[in-house]
């Protein structure tokens, strides 16, 4: 046996040496347990970072998805205009009326084709627009959000094109005649292109946009945020807004201002019933759900 093996150590030399034993095994312990935090450290950082990589690439494909569907609304809305401008003289005269417009600089002449025909232009690529920001925006919806722009997006765009006619036939007509007619009252009438251009945009455009107040009112209903009961909560406050809101789409004279308000309140009123109707149709879904279950 050796004599300077463990057992031949006096008392106090096996205590330090336990003692010594005892530290490294700590050692090792305290070094194991740094490794693996350490490499859960480096575990949980790899999977932020793969995450914000992950976010990163979403976003760049949200932008790329987006740049996408702007560049061909860009393609549709100029070729549509180039084709609208290189035949405006085939068609102008059905915008103009027979009126005696007259021209004050050679500038103009330019000014007023080119106001006319980025507004139609405009109008007949909004379908197109339409369909392309309805890619890009719908797999980020809810699903009734998504068959709810499905849905409707035709009648928008009826409504729309109904809201310009009512402009053009009826609101443009009656109320350039008034104003005409007081005018010649008191003065020589002389009307410039660009001034008629933008009198016919502003009462037919505005219009248009007003006509799909229905179509919004279903939409809030639907996610929730309107009701008819909040609609004829605030009747008399939105009667006075359409009012200033007429007041401020049209010439400042009473006729035209109540051919814009007496359609708005009537759109307002169908908006409330057609929110009441799908209230009650799912109220009756709800029902019947439940008794089923």
């Amino acid at each position: 046996m050796d004599p300077y093996g463990y057992n031949n150590l006096s008392p106090l030399d096996k205590k330090k040496k336990k003692e010594q034993e005892l530290s490294t095994d700590e050692t090792d312990e305290n070094k194991k347990a740094e490794g693996t935090k350490e490499l859960e450290e480096s575990a949980v950082s790899l999977e932020t970072t793969s995450k914000q990589d992950e976010n990163n690439d979403s976003w760049f494909d949200h932008i790329v998805d987006l740049r996408k569907q702007l560049i061909k609304s860009s393609i549709v809305f100029v070729t549509l205009f180039i084709a609208v401008f290189s035949t405006i003289n085939f068609w102008f005269p059905f915008i103009s009326r027979g009126h005696n417009l007259i021209i004050l600089g050679p500038l103009e002449v330019i000014k007023t084709y080119t106001s006319i025909s980025v507004t139609l232009s405009l109008g007949l690529s909004l379908p197109f627009i339409c369909n392309f920001l309805w890619q890009f925006a719908k797999p980020g919806l809810y699903e009734k959000e998504q068959k709810f722009i499905g849905l409707y997006s035709p009648i928008m765009l009826i409504l729309f094109l109904i809201g310009l006619a009512f402009g053009y036939f009826v609101v443009n007509p009656m109320s350039y005649q008034f104003l005409i007619s007081l005018g010649e009252m008191n003065f020589d009438i002389m009307i410039t292109a660009t001034d008629y251009i933008n009198f016919l945009i502003m009462t037919t455009v505005p219009i248009g946009l007003l006509f799909e107040l229905p179509i919004v009112a279903l939409f809030l209903s639907t996610i929730g945020i309107l009701t008819s009961n909040s609609m004829k909560k605030v009747r008399k406050w939105s009667y006075i807004i359409m009012a200033v809101v007429s007041a401020l789409i049209t010439p400042p004279d009473f006729i035209s201002q109540l051919l814009i308000l007496i359609p708005m309140i009537g759109l307002y009123e169908i908006s409330i019933y057609l929110v009441r109707k799908v209230e009650n149709k799912r109220a009756s879904n709800i029902t019947l759900s439940e008794k089923a279950h």
